[in-house]
């Protein structure tokens, strides 16, 4: 603080005397024509400048007004210098005023004359010092050679920004070398002193021919499949890939060098921003008690950071991990004044606790989104799986219909279609639950099903991830095996646009675009990560797990799709499913239970779910029909 309060009173004697010296210049030109000496302008000078020092009292009050003592001048932009030039002209304007009222006072001619002098010397020592700064830097950034090449795509504002920023700063030690952009027109012209030189087709041979470090996308304005175009021959480049943010925080004014951000596997999904109707999900949501089963998951916390943006009358987080919840409800409370926020501990299994929820906070809307998904783990405790998911499901249904509810929806997964796994296959009987009590309930009841989820926790984006960063291998079970994807808050979404679209009683099925194979998704993040893959980081296929498909299916065969009216969600046909004949289902899956045999409790799935088939028979077929 003392240093800044230094340099604001350099800078106010640096201006006071320049303001001096400019009347001295001006009252010197003004009589040197006239055969007046040097001794006797010094003597005029003197005699005006008690009036001198007040009109630079004036000047400087202009200055601090316009906040030319608050400016960072290290990195001044043409705001800062239209800000002088303003306090300079209206310094001017007052002065000039006060000259027609005192008629001692100095002449019109040396007033203006002066204040063209103090609009340069005082504007000009600021920029000029920048400039100096700039330069020393820029020298000895160049004879260091310690900095990185980038190449630039986007020859637009977006790009002069981030040409600009690196110019103020060159602490990032990182220098644009070359420019690319898609516009034939600006091919050849130069953008802040950089050459435009070809098109995103011209990338690989600039990154070889310059040695370019890395490749920083600058478009502020791009569309999901463009951007994938781009990232898709970048790279083919050993050079590192980073983004800039997106048009808004431009816009704002919020962009900075530490927004860019390094190109991550969601880039390379090429998928379009969704298009939500915002007034359907605030009819359902807005002024209602809310509450999300599992909230402090991947999904379930999600769900609960976009439910926020409807003005619940009460959200209510219910998760048995703590952990997770504790740190979502501080989250939600720190980025939304005046939330009505409840974080409840608990199980779905548990159905007094449930109970007692219900009876005190009487939910209206609620989304289960609790439940065990590791396949893998799931196959090894088959019990802990109903349980949870089946149970546990029944549970939060039945208190549902019971307490009034006005909405339920299921989060299902594409895994319940023709399951090969027991995660899979509890999640197919609980869309029989909600299909089945339904047909019984005032409230409506729906589910929602989707593959893979970018980023979940233990999903396989962030298990390659860490292979990754600690050298490899980078582990998957068959070269051929195949996933949807989606990202995070894409689902949730889509999850609660589906809610709005709810009659009761369908299971809404969620546009997940082109299937992934994972092999190629290894392979791409490991060149992300700069690394050349089974060069530098190996890839290595372990073969399939227990009750792994190589491919997943959105669809059963019996299920027919029926669009809806927003263009990334469809309907598949309902079942015809009786609650009395489901519940006596489960009731006697957890009578196996009781008798702690695994094998037999598969065997009683397969009854219950007749699309259900144990892995270890199937996976030669499977591997067939793929092929």
């Amino acid at each position: 603080m003392g240093n800044r309060k230094q340099k604001k009173i350099i800078l106010v004697l640096m201006d006071y005397i320049l303001i001096n010296l400019a009347y001295f210049i001006a009252i010197y030109f003004r009589f040197k024509y006239e055969n007046v000496s040097l001794a006797e302008i010094v003597n005029i000078f003197s005699g005006d400048i008690v009036r001198i020092t007040g009109i630079a009292v004036i000047y400087v009050v202009m200055f601090a007004i316009y906040r030319q003592y608050k400016s960072i001048w290290t990195v001044a932009s043409i705001q800062e210098f239209s800000s002088g030039v303003l306090a300079v002209v209206t310094g001017g304007i007052i002065v000039v005023a006060i000259s027609f009222v005192d008629k001692n006072s100095i002449s019109l001619m040396v007033t203006l004359m002066a204040g063209v002098i103090i609009m340069l010397s005082c504007n000009g020592m600021r920029i000029g010092w920048r400039l100096i700064r700039r330069t020393i830097l820029y020298i000895e950034t160049e004879k260091s050679g310690n900095y990185k090449k980038v190449l630039l795509v986007g020859a637009g504002g977006a790009g002069a920004l981030v040409v600009s920023e690196f110019k103020k700063n060159p602490r990032f030690k990182k220098k644009v070398i070359s420019i690319v952009d898609d516009n034939k027109e600006k091919r050849g012209t130069y953008l802040a002193g950089v050459k435009v030189e070809g098109n995103r087709h011209e990338i690989p041979r600039l990154v070889q021919n310059k040695n370019i470090d890395e490749i920083i996308i600058a478009i502020a304005q791009l569309g999901e499949e463009d951007l994938k175009g781009i990232i898709d021959i970048c790279k083919t480049t050993k050079a590192q890939i980073k983004i800039m943010p997106g048009l808004s925080d431009v816009i704002d004014g919020k962009f900075n060098l530490n927004k860019i951000r390094d190109v991550d596997v969601e880039d390379l999904l090429g998928r379009e921003p969704i298009k939500l109707d915002f007034e359907g999900i605030s009819d359902y949501l807005e002024n209602k008690v809310i509450m999300v089963t599992g909230g402090g998951g991947s999904i379930g916390s999600e769900l609960c950071r976009q439910i926020v943006k409807f003005n619940p009358k009460e959200l209510i987080i219910f998760d048995i991990y703590e952990n997770n919840a504790y740190d979502l409800q501080n989250e939600l409370l720190r980025n939304n004044e005046g939330l009505n926020l409840r974080t409840l501990i608990g199980s779905v299994r548990d159905r007094n606790r449930l109970k007692s929820i219900f009876s005190k906070y009487k939910p209206e809307i609620i989304f289960h989104a609790a439940a065990h998904k590791h396949v893998p783990l799931m196959e090894d405790s088959p019990m802990e799986a109903i349980k949870n998911n089946v149970v546990g499901t029944l549970n939060v249904a039945e208190l549902a219909s019971e307490y009034g509810v006005e909405r339920f929806v299921l989060i299902s997964t594409d895994k319940a279609v023709n399951p090969t796994n027991v995660m899979g296959a509890t999640k197919r009987i609980c869309e029989t639950i909600v299909q089945a009590i339904n047909r019984e309930s005032e409230t409506e009841f729906v589910a929602v099903r989707f593959g893979n989820v970018l980023g979940s926790n233990g999903s396989v984006v962030p298990l390659f991830k860490k292979q990754i960063a600690s050298g490899g291998p980078v582990t998957l079970t068959h070269k051929d095996i195949t996933r949807y994807f989606m990202t995070i808050p894409e689902a949730s979404q889509l999850v609660l646009q589906s809610g709005a679209l709810a009659n009761g009683g369908e299971i809404f099925i969620l546009d997940m675009g082109k299937p992934v194979k994972i092999y190629d998704l290894a392979e791409n993040l490991i060149r992300l990560s700069g690394y050349e893959p089974n060069v530098e980081i190996e890839i290595a296929v372990t073969g399939l797990r227990p009750g792994e498909k190589l491919y997943e299916e959105l669809l059963m065969d019996e299920e027919g799709l029926t669009a809806t009216t927003h263009r990334k969600i469809f309907i598949g046909k309902p079942g015809d499913f009786e609650l009395p004949v489901v519940k006596q289902q489960i009731n006697e899956l957890v009578d196996v239970i009781r008798f702690g045999n695994d094998e037999r409790l598969r065997e009683k799935i397969r009854e219950v779910v007749p699309s259900y088939k144990f892995m270890e028979d199937n996976v030669e077929s499977l591997m067939l029909t793929h092929e």
